[in-house]
């Protein structure tokens, strides 16, 4: 069983094209829609991906509170854009997200609940911003049920996948590598 959680994790996260989740708002609006986006685009894969493996790092309760509060944070962020409320650097935030969460990874950075919560919460509003600017005037509230359960499942990957590399190796090494690498895709993302 734990192989087969690692086998799947690490497909997940091998299978992500590298371009970016902004598709027409045109084709917005439905489950399918939503549930798609986020796996189209490197940085949005990348970093939950990597909140999912930061949060198996932590442990405890940690392992489901960070990406809980992502997703809530998130679904707040997307509110905030259908309603119009503007937020600056959105772009920004978001391949910063990937280069922060690859180098807390990395340095396996052991910050209590609280702590590791806010630094997701500040990303996650600038994510579910961009997904809320990007809809245009399709159905908002299908389309935020599609993405957020596809975050969901990318969260899930990356506390698979940390929990299954750190049973394996009896270590976290290669979910510290693995940040490592995430943060230099997000490099490559920024100035690619």
């Amino acid at each position: 069983m734990k192989k087969q959680i690692l086998i799947t994790a690490t497909a997940l996260g091998a299978s992500a094209a590298p371009a970016f989740a902004h598709i027409s708002p045109a084709e917005h609006g439905s489950l399918m829609a939503g549930l798609s986006h986020p796996l189209f685009g490197a940085d949005h894969v990348l970093a939950m991906i990597a909140v999912g493996l930061w949060a198996a790092q932590i442990g405890g309760r940690s392992l489901w509170t960070v990406p809980a509060a992502f997703i809530a944070i998130m679904a707040l962020g997307f509110a905030l854009a259908v309603a119009g409320a503007p937020l600056p650097f959105v772009e920004p935030a978001i391949l910063a997200s990937v280069v922060v969460l690859g180098l807390v990874v990395a340095m396996a950075a052991r910050l209590d609940g609280t702590a590791a919560t806010a630094v997701v919460a500040v990303f996650a509003l600038f994510h579910g911003h961009a997904h809320g600017g990007e809809l245009g005037t399709a159905g908002a509230w299908s389309f935020a049920a599609g993405f957020m359960t596809a975050t969901a499942l990318l969260h899930i990957a990356g506390v698979s996948l940390g929990v299954g590399l750190a049973r394996f190796s009896g270590r976290d090494i290669f979910a510290r590598i693995l940040g490592a690498a995430t943060a230099v895709a997000g490099a490559a993302l920024i100035f690619g």
